[in-house]
């Protein structure tokens, strides 16, 4: 239990969230809509989710390179290390072979530009989705250690308009994404989820599919679009806990329950990651540091739903 010990005396109970949601040009006054639309609905569900979420949304008239800059500003003033950083693109991008870009009225933002103002941001952990068109032209410019890439498409050459966004959106509201139901749903359930649904979507309309999502969350590979324990391709996602829900999202409200919320949440991260490194121990060190981890987590689950 030693190591156990250690590990849950360092976990903080205010860490936060930030939330950056970007629906840029839409071309079209049905693309305007829609990636407008998009945006406000994320907005409204993450900021009805409860927990310590600071949600910044920017969309319509107010996309502007000048106002993308200002909200990267306030977040990286406000941000600390142990605070987590998600950045959601809507809308098209374009690549031209060697550069992604992310579509605004003037200017567009490019795939190097948008790292620069990740950078800024004290955030160990950070999370960019990128759900617009050729956004997997954006993995390259995009990918570090600590920050986890998802795109809606598996290069800059899959151009045209994705659905990608629709089913993310939707994963952070429907029970059914919590596939392992500890009422939290993460980046990998989202990514799954919308990932299933964007497949299901083409085979229903007996169209071609025209975008595949991956990830990459390890800085060091190529985009996947399965974990795997072998490359921890997964890990990062696995442990970045987007909504909760039921039970969870009401303790993430109580000031008495925040405690213990974080220590089981720290503790089932604990365990994912150790699936990952499973490979590389001694059986009976595994077997040992799984079974204290369950134990613990299984008291921690009975003090929160006294």
């Amino acid at each position: 239990m030693g190591l156990l010990c250690i590990f849950l005396s360092g976990i903080s109970a205010r860490a936060a969230t930030y939330y950056i949601t970007i629906a840029g040009l839409g071309g079209e006054p049905d693309y305007e809509q829609r990636f407008q639309g998009l945006a406000g609905d994320l907005d409204k569900l993450l900021k009805d989710s409860g927990g310590d979420l600071h949600v910044y949304t920017v969309s319509g008239k107010d996309v502007t390179r000048t106002r993308v800059n200002d909200i990267f500003a306030t977040v990286a003033r406000e941000a600390r290390s142990d605070d987590d950083l998600v950045v959601i693109l809507i809308g098209h991008g374009s690549f031209d072979g060697a550069q992604y870009k992310f579509n605004l009225p003037g200017p567009d933002i490019s795939g190097n530009e948008l790292a620069s103002l990740c950078e800024r941001i004290a955030a160990k952990r950070q999370l960019i989705v990128n759900t617009t068109s050729a956004s997997g032209g954006s993995v390259a410019a995009l990918k570090k250690s600590g920050r986890a890439i998802i795109t809606a498409t598996k290069s800059g050459t899959e151009k045209n308009a994705t659905v990608f966004a629709r089913y993310w959106i939707e994963a952070m509201r429907d029970p059914a994404a919590d596939v392992d139901k500890n009422e939290a749903i993460t980046a990998l359930e989202a990514f799954q989820y919308a990932e299933r649904k964007t497949a299901d979507f083409y085979e229903s309309q007996k169209r071609l599919a025209t975008e595949h999502p991956q990830f990459e969350d390890t800085g060091k590979s190529d985009p996947v679009r399965a974990p795997s324990t072998e490359s921890n391709e997964g890990l990062l996602l696995s442990t970045f806990t987007l909504v909760r829900i039921g039970q969870a999202q009401r303790a993430a409200a109580d000031p008495t329950k925040r405690d213990l919320l974080a220590k089981k949440e720290a503790l089932e991260q604990k365990i994912d990651k150790l699936k990952y490194e499973k490979a590389a121990m001694r059986e009976d060190e595994y077997k040992n540091q799984l079974t204290a981890a369950l134990v613990e987590l299984a008291r921690v689950q009975q003090e929160l739903d006294k």
